[in-house]
């Protein structure tokens, strides 16, 4: 029983340090961001193919207008 009591101290010490740790917090904000925008493009792709398809047509036709 002692064993036990000793068991669940240590471990809800262990539990708080680590809470606690601000090491590599910065690192894990980084990953979950970069995690985020690759979902977001993922889901939006063919929004985003379709938007950059139209405006690159638009800035070649400009382009002509100006150039010729």
């Amino acid at each position: 029983m002692n064993n036990s009591r000793t068991l669940q101290r240590w471990s809800a010490q262990c539990l708080v340090a680590f809470w606690r740790n601000k090491e590599g917090l910065g690192t894990l904000e980084i990953v979950l961001i970069a995690a985020v925008i690759i979902a977001i493009a993922v889901l939006f792709k063919d929004w985003i193919i379709e938007f950059l398809e139209k405006l690159f047509d638009k800035v070649d036709r400009k382009s002509e207008d100006v150039f010729s």
